[in-house]
């Protein structure tokens, strides 16, 4: 079996591995790096592959899956949330990027069309490789891959993954079996999430303070995934005042009411949904704002969305709350408001009056729950890391080490044989 990183190896972003076996070759991801510019993965003709599998929906690791589909039609292996969120990120990539994209929207409805819905604990083939899907715990639908080809070498791939779990998700399946060689996501190697309960009990405080006190709170939050555990939260402890959602986070939530079923309390889901309503228009967004309420919205970086409508307006008032709920990459506009407490408005940089506050609701395990999944591996694999800061991968490579596990850090494009 051969390992090619096309992406990915030094930093979170353009995920994208190449794995081959006796003829077969197979794309575990292929996203982009969601930066000022989008960057690719290495490129890899078409023609040479026989299967793409897509961990989950987010696009610094489904982005640039749709250039497979320029000249052919190649199968496409996915869960079916992941499939319906995939569709809806991806088009919404292509109407917003200000960018030449490699692909329009033919190709991603190629990709959609070529699409074979495979569910978390299926077994499957591709060519050489059996194949079968874990639970990741990282958003809905995610998955873990694990292959195996025909000398019986299993290899693991985790995608982006928890390890706990959280309102709207079950942790990560960790059941590998004899595992030979793993590519894990090391994301928050050497930093500790807090406690989760009491996160959402810091989290509720600081909101009833706010509404308590005449002021709206705004929680900028990734349409898939994170805007809806956010809801799960505030109906857990039955939130007193209007909670709205908008922008994408709609039409997201609507395709994970469909797939309820799939979460880890439906019922809490379908609760928090009913509890939340949406605007109907830029009439509805300016009403709302006129009493204390909640309003979680996308983007979670606030760089762009309806969440920077809302920014504009309850920016100015100390009474009010900014409560950013999702990983801010360096450099966005969410990033800089943590730094500075200033925001851009019309190509100015204006002080923020406004309360603003970082939760770490992190849909990644953190660096004890990387130590954990290692050891879940076991010390007979190989392990590689990757989607992480280069200094940080080193020292839990070291740290694994010590205790006897074989760890290294992939490079980008170069390939590695196992056996």
């Amino acid at each position: 079996m051969k390992i090619t990183f096309l992406g990915g190896t030094d930093s979170v972003g353009r995920s994208a591995i190449l794995v081959e076996s006796e003829g077969t070759k197979l794309i575990l991801d292929y996203g982009v790096a969601l930066n000022h510019i989008p960057g690719f993965p290495a490129h890899i003709p078409p023609k040479d592959i026989d299967g793409i599998i897509l961990t989950h929906a987010h696009l610094d690791h489904t982005g640039a899956a749709p250039y497979f589909y320029v000249s052919r039609r190649i199968p496409l292996y996915l869960s079916s949330l992941t499939l319906e969120y995939t569709d809806l990120l991806l088009k919404d990539f292509l109407r917003l990027s200000g960018y030449y994209l490699p692909f329009e929207t033919i190709e991603v409805e190629n990709m959609i069309s070529s699409a074979r819905i495979m569910e978390p604990g299926m077994d499957f083939e591709i060519g050489d490789f059996n194949v079968r899907f874990l639970n990741s715990g990282h958003i809905p639908g995610s998955v873990q891959v694990i292959l195996e080809d025909s000398s019986g070498l299993r290899l693991l791939y985790t995608g982006d993954i928890n390890d706990i779990d959280t309102r709207l998700l079950k942790g990560a399946d960790l059941d590998y079996g004899k595992i030979d060689v793993a590519i894990m996501e090391a994301t928050y190697a050497g930093e500790e999430h807090p406690e989760r309960a009491k996160l959402e009990k810091e989290f509720i405080e600081d909101v009833y303070n706010i509404l308590d006190n005449n002021g709206k709170v705004l929680i900028p939050a990734f349409s898939v995934g994170r805007a809806h555990e956010i809801l799960c939260i505030l109906s857990a402890y039955n939130i007193e005042y209007p909670v709205y959602i908008d922008g994408m986070a709609v039409k997201a939530g609507e395709i994970l009411l469909k797939h309820s079923s799939k979460l880890r309390d439906s019922g809490l889901f379908k609760k928090a949904w009913g509890m939340a309503d949406w605007p109907s228009g830029w009439k509805d967004r300016k009403n709302i704002l006129k009493k204390p309420c909640v309003i979680v919205s996308p983007a979670g970086m606030l760089k762009g969305g309806m969440a920077v409508f809302y920014m504009e307006r309850l920016m100015g008032k100390h009474e009010n709350g900014i409560f950013l709920v999702s990983y801010q990459i360096p450099g966005t506009p969410g990033d800089i408001l943590l730094k500075t407490g200033k925001f851009m408005v019309k190509g100015k940089a204006k002080q923020v009056k406004a309360k603003v506050k970082h939760f770490d609701f992190s849909s990644h395990a953190g660096h004890s729950g990387l130590v954990r999944i290692i050891e879940k591996i076991g010390k007979d694999a190989q392990i590689f890391l990757m989607h992480g800061e280069p200094d940080k991968m080193v020292k839990l490579q070291n740290l694994v080490e010590e205790k006897g596990y074989r760890c290294m850090r992939a490079d980008i494009l170069k390939t590695y044989e196992v056996s």
